[in-house]
């Protein structure tokens, strides 16, 4: 179980991300999730689907965090339930270690949730308030009993109480007994119970008050270091995911429409979406504000009941053309970018008139 403040310490300094090179510990491939619509009541009949994930892929080195961002309704959330299979894909492929784990039974998948662990966004709700937090964070041990001896349970759900800011005499007091953000830390206490190598975070600080998000992030990234987690961190908020996160895929009406590392896609955006996005970023400096541009989009975002041919955000875009409507835009690196300079050797990005806009950074 968690270690002492000073082995914790020495096993931060050891225990830091391993280099992008090493094979991915998670790949999705094509992943699509598609609600039926249906008419009738006795005799009910499929007239329509609501495309929620329609051919997201990505990959997910060891130490690594991967973000994803975009509006709400753009389908990141649903990404995150079928990474836990708590949704069933339509379609498409989530390996881990080389394992498609949509095709698992339910007792192999099982043996895979101690290793891939979620922490849900409202603290409020995703707690039992019927339970002591002792019981809470002590729960995954009832399903999974070979993790933990059970004469250890105790000692161990304290420990973690600990390694996430809590005070582990607290052990039998209720939900409604903490703030917020103490909550958030009792469900990730929960989340780390199993030891787990993979962490799915859906929105976990957007309930929560702007100095204890920050509190929260960093705690994340403390306990990545020290557990050699990786995470996949899912947020609307493009300030959070640029603190934490090592590489950021841009969500848009089901599909990634741009990826890269937080540098590529902050500093260098080639989608006009995410170009629009980042120019909504606050910028404390009165002087650095002024001198960037403002991108306002045109109308509402398309239902996916019913998304729009071709290139989904056509019709939000400023610069579509017939050619947009007619061939969907696949993600992958300008053609212009490969005689780049080093510093902006490319990154894939899903439109065909992709171009390189400067954004002023934020803090600058």
């Amino acid at each position: 179980m968690p270690p002492s403040t000073e082995s914790r310490a020495e096993t931060a300094q050891l225990q830091q991300p391993r280099p992008p090179a090493e094979p991915p510990i998670l790949e999705v491939r094509d992943l699509v999730k598609h609600y039926p619509l249906t008419q009738g009541v006795l005799f009910k009949k499929q007239v329509g689907a609501v495309k929620a994930v329609d051919g997201v892929t990505f990959d997910l080195r060891p130490g690594e965090t991967l973000g994803i961002v975009g509006e709400s309704g753009c389908g990141k959330s649903t990404v995150a339930r079928m990474l836990v299979n708590l949704e069933r894909p339509t379609s498409g492929e989530i390996r881990y270690q080389g394992e498609d784990i949509t095709r698992l039974s339910g007792r192999a998948m099982k043996a895979v949730r101690r290793d891939i662990q979620m922490v849900f966004q409202d603290p409020y709700t995703s707690l039992n308030p019927r339970m002591t937090v002792g019981d809470i964070v002590g729960e995954p041990y009832e399903i999974h009993p070979e993790a933990a001896p059970k004469g250890e349970r105790r000692r161990r759900v304290q420990d973690l109480l600990e390694v996430v800011g809590l005070n582990p005499e607290h052990i039998n007091r209720y939900p409604h007994q903490f703030s917020g953000g103490q909550r958030q830390r009792i469900g990730i206490a929960r989340g780390l119970a199993l030891r787990p190598r993979i962490i799915v975070a859906d929105e976990p600080v957007s309930a929560l008050d702007v100095s204890v998000q920050a509190q929260v992030v960093n705690l994340l990234e403390s306990l990545q270091a020290e557990f050699s987690l990786s995470y996949v961190f899912i947020a609307h908020d493009l300030s959070i995911v640029r603190h934490i996160s090592d590489r950021v895929g841009v969500m848009y009406l089901g599909r990634i429409v741009e990826t890269g590392t937080d540098t590529e896609i902050y500093d260098h955006p080639t989608h006009p979406y995410t170009q629009a996005l980042l120019s909504a970023v606050p910028v404390p400096d009165p002087a650095a504000r002024a001198h960037r541009e403002r991108i306002l989009l045109a109308g509402d975002v398309p239902s996916p009941a019913n998304p729009p041919s071709g290139c989904r955000f056509r019709t939000r875009c400023w610069k579509a053309q017939e050619r947009c409507a007619l061939e969907l835009p696949p993600l992958e690196v300008p053609p212009w970018f490969r005689d780049a300079e080093p510093r902006t050797a490319g990154h894939p990005s899903a439109c065909h008139f992709a171009e390189e806009k400067h954004v002023v950074p934020e803090g600058s």
